[in-house]
């Protein structure tokens, strides 16, 4: 498996399967997160992925991988009462997911925007 097939295959079965088996079989036993909001580790992602409401969603866009690191960006919907527009960053290691970065905007319709584009999806 690619780096950008596994960062894809274990995002999608974390927020898309809401499968927290995922964090086991993707992610270090020394996964390090760079989003301030989250502590080290994937002892809190395991407790938080189940409480998501019934009507979130996740959506993969684009993916790009550059040596070991892969960016996926995405559409979070009803993420926290908001609908967020992504790119997640992974570092990857020995397969498997080392590092997390992020960064989050909330999204704005294409009607909404000054010059007319949508977010999410890219065409």
């Amino acid at each position: 498996m690619t780096n950008k097939e596994l960062a894809l295959t274990a995002i999608t079965d974390v927020f898309v399967n809401r499968d927290i088996t995922a964090f086991d079989r993707y992610f270090s036993e020394n996964y390090k997160q760079h989003n301030p909001g989250f502590p080290n580790g994937t002892e809190f992602l395991k407790q938080v992925v189940p409480t998501f409401p019934d009507d979130f969603k996740y959506q993969p866009g684009i993916v790009a991988e550059t040596g070991n690191f892969v960016m996926i960006h995405g559409r979070y919907e009803n993420w926290s009462g908001k609908n967020m527009i992504a790119v997640d960053i992974f570092k990857i290691e020995n397969s498997k997911i080392t590092e997390h970065w992020d960064v989050l905007q909330e999204e704005v319709l294409a009607e909404q925007s000054a010059n007319g584009n949508a977010m999410f999806p890219i065409e």
